[in-house]
Parts: C-alpha cells; sequence; structure tokens
C-alpha cells in the first residue's frame, strides 16, 4: 500500500531513532559544558535540537504521530519557527492531499466488508475519492434507492499502523519530559490512544454522527448529513454539497466570513448543550456552506462526548481572567490540572499566553486575524526554561477540548472573522455569567 507508511520496521526505525539521537545531544552538552558554556545555554542547545527532531519525525508519519502532533499544537507557540515550520507544511499536506488508494485496493476493502455483490448497494460508485485524510477516504455514489452518498472507506492496516504510533511514542516520555517539563505526556498519549481506537470504529462515528444530524435536523444554522448505513470500517451517509470553507477563506467576501466565522463558534459552543458531545476536529475541509447559507458539518469520528456539557470551570475561569485575577485563575488551573503541583508559573507570562483564548469573550465584538495571533504567539516563541508554555500541562479531560479551541482560533484567524463571538459564550458555556447555581459552588472552592 502506498497510502501510509505502515511496515513496521520503518516506522519503528524512525520513532527509535529519536532517543539514541537525545541521548548523542546530551554528552554533546556535557562536553560543550566542560568547555565552558553555561548550563542554560547548553539546555537551550539541547531543548532546540530535540525539538527539531521531534517535529520532523512527526510529520513524517501520519497515524498517531500526527495525531499526537495536532493534540500537542498549543505548545508549538513555545518552538521557533524555523523549527516547526518544516511540521506545520507537512501536517496541512497530509490533511489536505493524502494520496488515495487506487481503485482496484478501495474494490477489494469493498468486497471484504460488503461482500462479493457489494455492487448491488450501488446504482453507481465513482473509483476516484472526492477526499483523502489520515485514516480513510471518501467516495461519492448513488445509493439503491436513488439517493446521492458519500461512501467513508477505512484504510486497510490503518488501525494497525495508529497503534503502533503510539506503543512507540509512549517510550519517548523523558524525551518529551526535556522539552516540556510540565507536560504528563504519558497520560495525554494514553488518552489519545484512547481516542483513536474510537476514531477507527465507524459505526461508533456513525452513532455521533446521528445524534448530530438528528438534534440539528431543520435547523436554521446547521446542516448535518445523516447516516444511511455503516459497519466498523464503511461508513455511507446523505451527500451534501456546498462550498468549502477553505474557499471562504480564500475569496469569500468579508460578509460571508463574518458569518461562517460566527456559525463555526456557535456550532462549537452549542453542540456540548445540545447534543453532549463536541465536534473534536474543526479543520475548514470538515465544513461547507451550503446554498442556503446553512454550515455544513462532516466527519464524526472525533467527538468529545460532554453529556453534561462544557465544564463549568471553563467558563467561570474565563470570566475571572477577564476582572483581571490572576491568582484565583492560577488557582483554578491548579485544581483541574493544568499547573501540577511542582510547576511555578509567572502570572503576567500565563496571562499573555492565554490572552488569545479569552480576549475575545471580553468585548462585546471581536475581529480575528492573522496578524493579531502573530503578535499574541510571539509572547511565547522561545526555549527558556521559563517559558511559561513549556510549563503548562494538558490534562486528560481537557485533551478533545483544548485541540478544538487551538484549532478554531487558527480558522477563525484564517477567516479575518469580525463578530460578537461573547454572545455565544454568554448562552451555551455554563459559568460565563456568574449566574449558574450549579457553577457558583465550583467558583468558591476556587477562591478559597
Amino acid at each position: 500500500m502506498s497510502d501510509l507508511p505502515r511496515r513496521a520496521v520503518t516506522r519503528s526505525a524512525k520513532l527509535a531513532a529519536l532517543p539514541i539521537g537525545f541521548a548523542g545531544r546530551t554528552a554533546l552538552g556535557l562536553g560543550k559544558r566542560i568547555g565552558g558554556k553555561s548550563a542554560e545555554i547548553v539546555a537551550q542547545e539541547i531543548q532546540e535540537r530535540t525539538a527539531e527532531q521531534i517535529f520532523k519525525v512527526l510529520g513524517e508519519l501520519k497515524g498517531g504521530a500526527m495525531k499526537l502532533g495536532q493534540a500537542l499544537s498549543i505548545f508549538e507557540a513555545a518552538l521557533p519557527p524555523e523549527v516547526v515550520g518544516p511540521y506545520r507544511a507537512t501536517l496541512t499536506k497530509l490533511q489536505d492531499a493524502a494520496p488515495p488508494l487506487p481503485a482496484a485496493t478501495v474494490h477489494k476493502v469493498l468486497t471484504e466488508q460488503l461482500g462479493d455483490d457489494w455492487r448491488a448497494n450501488f446504482q453507481s460508485f465513482e473509483d476516484l475519492p472526492t477526499a483523502a485524510a489520515s485514516i480513510g477516504q471518501v467516495h461519492k455514489a448513488v445509493w439503491h434507492d436513488g439517493r446521492t452518498v458519500a461512501v467513508k472507506i477505512q484504510y486497510p492496516g490503518a488501525g494497525k499502523a495508529l497503534l503502533s504510533d503510539f506503543t512507540q511514542l509512549a517510550r519517548l516520555g523523558k524525551l518529551f519530559g526535556v522539552l516540556l517539563p510540565g507536560l504528563d505526556i504519558k497520560a495525554v498519549l494514553s488518552e489519545l490512544r484512547e481516542r483513536i481506537v474510537e476514531e477507527l470504529d465507524y459505526l461508533r462515528e456513525a452513532e455521533a454522527q446521528h445524534a448530530f444530524a438528528q438534534e440539528f435536523k431543520d435547523d436554521p444554522d446547521f446542516l448535518v448529513p445523516d447516516v444511511i448505513a455503516a459497519n466498523e470500517q464503511i461508513l455511507v451517509s446523505e451527500w451534501v454539497d456546498g462550498i468549502p470553507l477553505s474557499r471562504i477563506i480564500a475569496d469569500g467576501t468579508k460578509e460571508e466570513r463574518d458569518r461562517a466565522g460566527l456559525q463555526f463558534v456557535r456550532f462549537l459552543f452549542c453542540s456540548p448543550a445540545r447534543v453532549g458531545m463536541l465536534h473534536a476536529d474543526p479543520h475548514p475541509g470538515n465544513f461547507r456552506i451550503a446554498e442556503d447559507g446553512r454550515m455544513c458539518v462532516l466527519d464524526f469520528g472525533a467527538v468529545n462526548r460532554m453529556p453534561n456539557g462544557y465544564p463549568p470551570v471553563f467558563g467561570i475561569l474565563t470570566r475571572i481572567f477577564n476582572q483581571g485575577d490572576m491568582e484565583t485563575v492560577i488557582r483554578g488551573l491548579r485544581d483541574e490540572g493544568f499547573i501540577l503541583p511542582h510547576i511555578e508559573v509567572d502570572p503576567e507570562a500565563l496571562r499573555a499566553f492565554l490572552a488569545p483564548y479569552v480576549e475575545p469573550t471580553a468585548v462585546e465584538e471581536f475581529t480575528f486575524s492573522r496578524e493579531w495571533l502573530q503578535r499574541q504567539a510571539a509572547t511565547a516563541t522561545d526555549l527558556r526554561p521559563g517559558n511559561v508554555v513549556r510549563q503548562l500541562n494538558l490534562p486528560v479531560s481537557y485533551v478533545l477540548i483544548h485541540r478544538v479551541h487551538a484549532a478554531g482560533v487558527g480558522v477563525l484567524c484564517q477567516l479575518g472573522a469580525t463578530a460578537r463571538f461573547r454572545d455565544e459564550v454568554i448562552r451555551w458555556v455554563p459559568g460565563f455569567t456568574g449566574e449558574d447555581p450549579d457553577a457558583e459552588p465550583t467558583e468558591d472552592a476556587i477562591a478559597s
């Protein structure tokens, strides 16, 4: 297969090279210290080279390595552009244009999953995929009853490759510890592995997609195609047409981009309250704008199940941040596991880092832009030991929420959207207004 670099020897060799290289750099660093360089300079040089090699490997592999890279995107701000630049470029290429499976392989998968008479399910089936991603690809077809459908097919061996990646990456905890001393990487990897197992199960994805489709049926803002048929590795759903969000980003009018940005935020914030789930893969390829103006949402393989909606502490800490009480914010972040007990952070550095995520909630109307995000990220673009990003942890219960927020801010900045985003937080995020009776005891506990 050409779709994934799945050969165990090849994949293991690439990942296994990391700790070997790190050991060599550590020895080299010791030699430089003996030669007169300060411990801080040597440590910084080791961290830079370690970061460079980590992101190089993550960029070369699909599967689990790419998923880990996505989950750790928050920490990219702590690294120099020349280190993560090639990784970001490779990741974008993988997301946007993964090489498709040849038609013969597609037919073989369909035969294995649906039987020798698989064509009886379709009036027609297009061999050339309309989209290809890290674990599967989508084909347009006409179902036996005449409906146009999207047929999602999982790559052969994708599951084995993904889980193999995580087995290898789990052995690199010490390496990540040098780069990100405040991060419990083993817990993050364990959580991601569980979520990946779910993402590989198309029956579970079908269940989530159907729940979203039912909740948003006849909704004035959103359109979710319902599921027609599914098994563990094939998912057939209604076909939806629309303008890709990437085209709105590139060519849309200011009015179109503003509307798309507001819809995007509304969907992400309202879903936990309305469906009990959060769409956890919000990159532009999963969104379309239909002819009637509704936002079409696709791909529910990665969802965060949140039956009680957003955690109230999320809204509470956002409000307290806006009020300027960083001591209480830090206390709350410690309670939630974002700052581990042995880690100390600088309040002003933390304020600067959190600003991009919180600032849009502090004003009636906000404009996202690439320039704004670059200015915010500039506060955390070095590898000095005190860099606040490197001091933070990512609690397992927030892994997918973070993934959504980090990716979401990026999409909004690409859109350059201006809208009343704060209204959506007020409406959908408990604890933000201080009027949620269930949330206040949590705030009292934080402040005590």
